[in-house]
């Protein structure tokens, strides 16, 4: 028999599962001796199948002289083995690459379970965050509602002015909380290095206090702003001012502007 009748029979991979008679383990290890290609493909068997049962160990350790054991030895010696059938060989053999198969596809299939596990309870820690959210957000929606309908809250509406007629705003202003809730949803998106900011007036003389920028202006979906406000206002405005705001409001970008009733 010459080395690729050897490679295609499969014989060698019988060898390498110790499924031969002692004879038959006799030829083999001649061969090997005598066709250098017919040993490299041994050693290309026994290295898969260390592979698959060292991934199938998770032990880095677990060597192909442990999956062999005492099936083969050393080049001076062969194990003796019963003869079996040939029919007996090939169920043997079989048998041993589906128990590898088996527990390959078992320890994916134990992996991909571990991996939906680990996707479903992160997707229902984000659901929580949003019910947390959506439950917060009614909770502060019901509290500004009580707020507008209180008869002590004083409200101001702020008209659009030269800088841009069509803005407007309104003010909701606690004298005892000293607290405003300013309803912006009526000012459009600040250009790019710029920001809103909110001034409280005092008329005569003509004096702006700054209540602060509203920098998160473009990420706040509602558009309301809870801001401190001790000052005795006789008006409020919003100008447009670059990123950081100004010390003195810029007339000429002035938004909205609303007095106080009295």
């Amino acid at each position: 028999m010459d080395s690729k009748t050897y490679i295609s029979s499969g014989i060698l991979e019988l060898y390498v599962a110790g499924a031969l008679s002692e004879k038959e383990n006799q030829e083999v290890y001649e061969a090997m001796q005598k066709y250098p290609e017919v040993k490299a493909e041994v050693i290309s068997i026994e290295s898969a199948i260390v592979q698959l049962t060292a991934f199938a160990k998770k032990d880095d350790s677990y060597s192909f002289d442990a999956i062999k054991n005492q099936l083969t030895v050393d080049e001076a010696k062969v194990i003796p083995i019963t003869k079996p059938s040939k029919t007996n060989n090939w169920k043997q053999y079989l048998g041993w690459a589906a128990a590898v198969v088996f527990g390959t596809t078992l320890i994916f299939s134990v992996l991909q379970n571990n991996k939906l596990k680990t996707q479903l309870a992160s997707e229902k820690e984000v659901l929580e965050a949003q019910i947390d959210s959506a439950s917060t957000s009614l909770a502060a929606a019901e509290k500004l509602i009580e707020i507008f309908r209180d008869k002590d809250i004083i409200s101001v509406p702020l008209a659009g002015q030269t800088a841009s007629p069509t803005s407007y705003a309104k003010v909701y202003w606690d004298k005892k909380t000293n607290s405003i809730y300013l309803d912006a949803k009526g000012l459009p998106e600040p250009p790019k290095g710029k920001v809103y900011q909110v001034w409280s007036l005092k008329l005569s003389p003509l004096t702006p206090t700054s209540l602060g920028t509203l920098d998160s202006f473009t990420a706040d979906a509602n558009k309301i702003f809870t801001i401190t406000n001790a000052n005795e206002s006789e008006a409020f405005g919003i100008t447009l001012e670059p990123a950081g705001g100004s010390n003195t409001p810029t007339l000429e970008q002035l938004y909205t502007l609303g007095a106080v009733s009295s």
